[in-house]
C-alpha cells in the first residue's frame, strides 16, 4: 500500500460501530497447516523495490490493485519482466514462483489522479503469469458478488512488518458501499495493497474484492476496498480481446467464471 490515505466520508450511515469489536484479530499463517487452501494468495515482488499482495484467479491470473504496478515514487510503472509472484510465499519458500508475461492495469485508472474516490473504485490490475501454476496444492479463487452492508467478510495479506508469511483476519465487516468502494473494518498495512477480501458462500471462500488503502474515518481506521464485478469484467474483456487466450467470459449475478479457469479453493476462515 503505497500511501495513507485520510478520507472524509460522509452521509455513510453506519448501522455498526466503526472498527466493529467483534473483528477477529490477525493471525499469522506460519506453518504449512495455518496456511493450507491459501497457497493462492501470494507475494508480488516489484523490481526488488516493493511489495503488494496477489491472489490468483485463474491458472495464470493474478487479482491486484493497479496502483501496485507503478513505482511509487516516479509513478514509472513497471515492465513484466520486474514483476514476480510467489504463490503462498512463506518463510523463505513459495509453493511456486512466476514471472509475469504481462499486466494489465483497468483503463480507467489513473496513478496520479486527485480524484482519490475514483482511484480506488479503479484501482484494479490483472497479471498474467508466463506458465500457468497448476499444481493440487495451489488452487485459484472464485469471484463472488459484492457483499452487502453488514457482510462478515476475511482478508489474507502480506505487510511491511510480516513480509515472509501472511495473515489471516478471519472476520471484519463491510460498513458501507460508496461510489464503486468498499469501506472495511479489517485490519492492513503497507504492504496489503491488492490482498483479497473473502466471503463465505456455500461453504467457500470467494473473492469479493481487494484492499486499495487504509484510510480513515473519524479518526477510526478503516480499509478501502474496489468493487469487482464492473471493472474486472472490463479487464477481462481487454485481457480476451489482445491475444484470446481466453475464450469466455461471463459476469453474472453472482459471479464471474472464466470458463474452467476458476475452482474452488477449499479454504476456510476457521474461528480459533
Amino acid at each position: 500500500m503505497r500511501k495513507l490515505l485520510s478520507i472524509l466520508l460522509l452521509g455513510l450511515g453506519f448501522s455498526t460501530p466503526l472498527g466493529a469489536s467483534d473483528n477477529a484479530p490477525l493471525r499469522n499463517l506460519i506453518t504449512g497447516d495455518d496456511g493450507r487452501g491459501w497457497e493462492a494468495v501470494g507475494r508480488l515482488d516489484m523490481a526488488d523495490e516493493s511489495f503488494c499482495t496477489g491472489a490468483m484467479i485463474a491458472d495464470n491470473l493474478v487479482l491486484t490493485a493497479a496502483h501496485c504496478l507503478f513505482n511509487k515514487d516516479s509513478g514509472r510503472p513497471y515492465e513484466a519482466g520486474e514483476i514476480e509472484f510467489r504463490a503462498g510465499w512463506r518463510n523463505g519458500r513459495a509453493s511456486a514462483y512466476r514471472g509475469a508475461r504481462r499486466a494489465l492495469v483497468h483503463p480507467d485508472f489513473e496513478f496520479s489522479s486527485g480524484n482519490r474516490a475514483q482511484r480506488v473504485a479503479n484501482d484494479l490490475a490483472l497479471i498474467e503469469l508466463d506458465r500457468p501454476i497448476r499444481m493440487t496444492s495451489v488452487t485459484p479463487f472464485s469471484i463472488a458478488k459484492r457483499p452487502r452492508k453488514g457482510a462478515e467478510v476475511g482478508v489474507v495479506s502480506y505487510a511491511h512488518d510480516r513480509a515472509d508469511s501472511p495473515a489471516l483476519q478471519e472476520l471484519c465487516h463491510v460498513l458501507a458501499r460508496q461510489s464503486g468502494t468498499l469501506i472495511l473494518s479489517c485490519e492492513v498495512d503497507f504492504g496489503s495493497s491488492g490482498a483479497p477480501i473473502f466471503i463465505q458462500e456455500e461453504g467457500e471462500a470467494r473473492i469479493v474484492s481487494v484492499v486499495s488503502a487504509k484510510a480513515s474515518v473519524r479518526d477510526t481506521p478503516v480499509s478501502l476496498g474496489t468493487s469487482l464485478e464492473r471493472p474486472l469484467a472490463d479487464l477481462m474483456a481487454a485481457l480476451e480481446e489482445s491475444d484470446g487466450l481466453l475464450t469466455r467470459v461471463e459476469p453474472t449475478a453472482r459471479r464471474i467464471d472464466l470458463g474452467g479457469g476458476l475452482h474452488s479453493s477449499g479454504a476456510r476462515f476457521v474461528r480459533p
